[in-house]
C-alpha cells in the first residue's frame, strides 16, 4: 500500500478528462447499477476496501496548492 503523495500521469489525466457525457449516459442506460453509490462495494469488495483505504493515505499534487 502507497502512503504519501501520488506520481502524477499526464496520460491518465488526458484520459479521465475526456471521459465523454454521451459514452457515461450510454452506459447508464445499458448497464442497471453503473454510477451508483456503494455498488463498488457490491460488485468487488477487496478493490473497494483498497481504494478506500489508498484516497485516504495519499494525496496528488494539486491537493497541495488547495
Amino acid at each position: 500500500m502507497k502512503f504519501g503523495m501520488r506520481k502524477p500521469s499526464v496520460r491518465r489525466s488526458i484520459s479521465a478528462r475526456t471521459t465523454g457525457r454521451l459514452k457515461r449516459s450510454v452506459k447508464r442506460a445499458l448497464i442497471p447499477g453503473y454510477g451508483k453509490k456503494g455498488m463498488g462495494w457490491i460488485r468487488n469488495p477487496r478493490k473497494a476496501a483498497y481504494n478506500k483505504i489508498y484516497h485516504k493515505t495519499t494525496f496528488s499534487l494539486f491537493d497541495l496548492f488547495k
